[in-house]
């Protein structure tokens, strides 16, 4: 941590106004935007200090969203998916609005139930670059891509790798009613087609089995987005 300079002094917490929250370091928080219209962003406290006349402000490291990023948005970045990136910066702490929690990519799998103050990270970003941390990620099904876990994904019993319903030609209903299922080419294979008897997959499930069992095809994650 760098020294403090002359007429401030470190805080060990900050309380948000018109809350009951206290802000430490090493949390994440909302901050207001410039523009109404733009959600909140999201940063994690580096450093808290306060000036001699009682001043308040927070060094942050930004997360970023996709859009954000050189690459943008792409198909598997899930919706509260962020990037921590490099970029710090000095803001008054008047402009926390609230502590959220940026969960690690493979506990927000585990979630029961996603609130609005979950987020996740699996990758670093360099602002200045473009580039990713790790630049080579896991990717499933015939479309190669990487998971995103808002999207439900059924597993071949046969050859046990992940598959969006839509890559199969199915519907995510007509998916969870396949008992075992089989990817069309483990299927062709089949010569013995069994029975199929309707059940229900519920995808919080599918999600973490999901997560244990990964397909060893990589791509990897360049300032443009995915290169397989």
């Amino acid at each position: 941590m760098a020294k403090t300079k002359p007429g401030k002094k470190d805080l060990d917490s900050y309380s948000i106004k018109g809350t009951n929250k206290v802000v430490r370091v090493g949390d994440c928080v909302l901050m207001r935007p410039s523009d109404s219209d733009k959600p909140p962003y999201v940063a994690k406290v580096d450093r808290i200090e306060a000036d001699h006349r009682n001043n308040v402000k927070v060094r942050v490291q930004w997360y970023y969203r996709p859009e954000e990023s050189v690459g943008g948005r792409r198909q598997f970045h899930g919706a509260k998916e962020l990037f921590l990136s490099d970029h710090y910066d000095f803001q008054s702490a008047h402009t926390i609005e609230g502590k959220c929690i940026v969960h690690s990519f493979k506990n927000y799998t585990k979630l029961e139930n996603v609130g609005p103050e979950d987020y996740f990270c699996r990758f670093d970003y360099k602002a200045a670059t473009g580039g990713f941390t790790p630049d080579r990620v896991a990717v499933y099904c015939k479309c190669e891509m990487p998971y995103n876990p808002d999207d439900l994904m059924v597993q071949c019993e046969g050859c046990k790798d992940w598959f969006h319903p839509i890559c199969m030609g199915m519907t995510i209903e007509e998916a969870k009613k396949l008992d075992p299922f089989l990817c069309s080419d483990c299927s062709s294979e089949d010569d013995a087609k069994r029975p199929l008897n309707s059940f229900h997959v519920e995808p919080k499930l599918v999600v973490r089995s999901f997560y244990s069992r990964r397909k060893r095809v990589m791509g990897s994650v360049g300032s443009g987005g995915l290169h397989v």
